[in-house]
């Protein structure tokens, strides 16, 4: 069966080192779908829907705010991460994430593709100020950030990190000074990266850590029940 891997492109970072098979197809999404979770399914359902052979489809998303609910398997197998988000993959597990948001909730997760991409809360704010103007953006702002009281760097080896850096510390300064958020960088780890581009030489024993929707399946909600009312992180 052919393989194609369906990955928002702040994951590309991560996949690349995986993938020493030629023949299989990657196709990454823009990282603004995040921001517009609507859109998301649509937006991948497109590009599913554009693959005419039948394929086994390894997709390098969470379930991003309920963003892939809907999203049909059509003609194709579809294998997901059982995570909330991309911060779950980009540390390793969803139990690891899970660990981290009970031993400090209040972190704010930053990585390389939000950087690149200019999606941070000093960003966010200079758009709003542009848009709305100072005091419409200070409240805004401050009603999205004030109850976080950590800014983390989060990457998969000591070589990213050091590159983003810079940004990284732009932005912590401006969390600092704003709401006193604390600044940590963290090593992650492709663990669940790995084990989702390895899934085509055992895909009947991937166990609890992914979700496998069959041809003429769809993503549902309650595939990820399990996650209940935990809060994402990002």
């Amino acid at each position: 069966m052919k393989v194609v891997v369906l990955a928002c492109a702040v994951m590309e970072d991560l996949i690349r080192p995986h993938l020493d098979d030629a023949s299989v197809e990657t196709l990454y999404m823009d990282y603004g779908l995040h921001e517009k979770p609507k859109k998301m399914a649509p937006a991948l359902q497109q590009k599913l829907d554009a693959i005419e052979e039948a394929s086994l489809i390894l997709v390098g998303y969470g379930l991003c705010g309920t963003g892939l609910v809907g999203l049909e398997a059509g003609r194709h197998t579809l294998v997901i991460p059982k995570t909330h988000d991309c911060i779950a993959i980009l540390l390793g597990s969803h139990q690891e994430y899970m660990r981290s948001i009970a031993e400090h909730p209040g972190t704010y997760y930053l990585s390389k593709g939000w950087l690149e991409s200019r999606n941070d809360p000093l960003e966010e704010y200079e758009g709003y100020v542009e848009q709305f103007g100072k005091k419409a953006a200070d409240r805004v702002i401050d009603t999205m950030y004030r109850h976080y009281d950590r800014l983390c760097l989060v990457a998969h080896s000591e070589e990213i990190l050091a590159e983003q850096r810079p940004r990284a510390q732009v932005v912590a300064a401006f969390c600092k000074e704003r709401w006193g958020m604390e600044y940590i960088e963290r090593v992650g780890s492709d663990a669940l990266i790995a084990r989702l581009l390895e899934a085509p030489h055992h895909l009947d024993r991937l166990g609890d850590d992914f979700v496998v929707v069959a041809p003429g399946g769809q993503v549902t909600l309650d595939l990820f029940v399990e996650f209940g009312a935990a809060k994402s992180a990002r």
